[in-house]
């Protein structure tokens, strides 16, 4: 595919940094002379700079876009997300992957970066690498990243720190809230290569979720932006197999699978006693999906959204 992430991506920084005074964001020369985007850690942020954020981590092959929800009391507003080419726009960039980390500073990295940095082993699978001399990360964190992890990005892209841009987007804002909750499809088709189903075989996707309110902590963030994925989330697809094959991907692709489903996702983080890596990996899906089969035209649904919960963890 001659498609390139960066090259896309690059214009959609340009115009998102040439607005930063109206989108509510705040630019900064970070360490090494690498560019900071602070889109909620001094600054408010805005839903639109959050669209935009989440448009640049969808590696400009999808759209995101806010509509009226009349599911929920403690939400009015819902995110859809499509994307052109799902399994590159999720897994070759909006996937949250690449981990770094420097004494006390940690972050999983997504965005145009991962596909030229290629530390992954899902670049290997989808059989993607792009190259460019100039790229962004976007990191769920509320303090600018040091040196060290600057310097890393930039060796393992081949790209001159100068030439790097880190947009943070801490949970506790609205650009953060949006960003992670637009991340609905993608959960999808990661769990969908965490099954070990072809990941060629998935013609299209759109998903929506509702928007949380924004939390006052970070633990408390992490946990209704999942929540509203995990049981909030509704995921379309059409993909062309075998209908015995799809049917089975539809029953084990909802959330309501994983072991750890039923409890909030805050209380479940919290009684791993804050290990992420303990929590059931299959929990992170959406609660309901819709699978249309090209071959036959039929759809086969599975998961149900759990409304009790969400406002239980929106309200808290």
């Amino acid at each position: 595919m001659n498609y390139s992430i960066n090259k896309q991506t690059n214009i959609l920084l340009n115009n998102l940094i040439r607005q930063a005074d109206k989108l509510g964001l705040a630019l900064e020369n970070g360490p090494l002379g690498c560019k900071i985007v602070d889109a909620g850690i001094n600054t408010p942020g805005s839903i639109e700079a959050g669209i935009k954020i989440s448009e640049i981590c969808l590696g400009g092959l999808g759209e995101v876009n806010i509509y009226p929800s009349f599911d929920l009391n403690s939400s009015f507003k819902n995110i859809s997300v499509h994307a052109s080419n799902p399994v590159l726009a999720c897994l070759g960039s909006q996937y949250a992957g690449w981990s770094l980390n420097y004494k006390s500073f940690f972050a999983l990295g997504s965005g145009p970066a991962r596909s030229i940095a290629q530390k992954e082993e899902i670049f290997s699978k989808i059989k993607y690498k792009d190259n460019d001399s100039s790229t962004c990360l976007i990191l769920e964190v509320d303090k600018i990243p040091p040196e060290e992890i600057v310097k890393k990005v930039s060796i393992d892209c081949k790209v001159p720190s100068k030439d790097i841009t880190f947009i943070l987007t801490p949970t506790t804002s609205i650009c953060g809230t949006i960003q992670i909750v637009s991340r609905v499809l993608e959960v999808s088709i990661h769990k969908i290569h965490e099954l070990n189903f072809p990941l060629n075989k998935i013609l299209y996707g759109y998903a929506s979720a509702p928007i949380p309110p924004i939390a006052s902590d970070f633990i408390s963030g992490m946990g209704r932006t999942n929540d509203a994925i995990i049981y909030g989330g509704k995921v379309s697809l059409g993909i062309e197999d075998e209908e015995d094959k799809i049917i089975e991907l539809s029953r084990n692709l909802p959330s309501f699978n994983s072991k750890d489903y039923g409890k909030p996702f805050k209380k479940i983080f919290l009684d791993y006693e804050k290990d992420f890596y303990r929590i059931d990996g299959s929990l992170f899906s959406p609660a309901c999906v819709l699978i249309n089969s090209k071959n036959s035209g039929k759809s086969y649904i599975s998961g149900k959204i759990n409304i009790d919960l969400i406002e239980s963890s929106f309200t808290s």
